[in-house]
């Protein structure tokens, strides 16, 4: 059995070569009256993996500011990371918030 094409109908279709990007998420660390700065230090040490003197910057916007955009993943990796902030600080006993909002 041979294959017919109406040619008619193959030139309506229009391919385009543009490819969408998945966006990218901002992780982003919020202040309370129960977190120490040290923990969020060490947060932004070991899982984002930070300087020292950076994190000490980031928490101290942290703190004065409330929120402070840690930094801008894919979606899969930024939550990820937000999910294991939120469970280290859990075990800590700290109530620290770290949310994700698209860039």
């Amino acid at each position: 059995m041979a294959w017919k094409f109406d040619e008619s109908t193959i030139a309506d279709h229009k391919v385009t070569d543009e490819t969408a990007f998945p966006a990218d998420y901002k992780v982003i660390l919020f202040n309370d009256d129960f977190t120490t700065k040290d923990f969020v230090v060490d947060i932004l040490v070991t899982v984002f993996h930070k300087n020292v003197s950076a994190a000490v910057a980031l928490m101290e916007t942290v703190h004065k500011n409330g929120a402070a955009v840690v930094g801008v993943y894919a979606f899969d990796i930024a939550s990820t990371l937000a999910d294991r902030v939120v469970k280290d600080a859990r075990n800590q006993g700290f109530p620290l918030r770290c949310e994700l909002e698209v860039a």
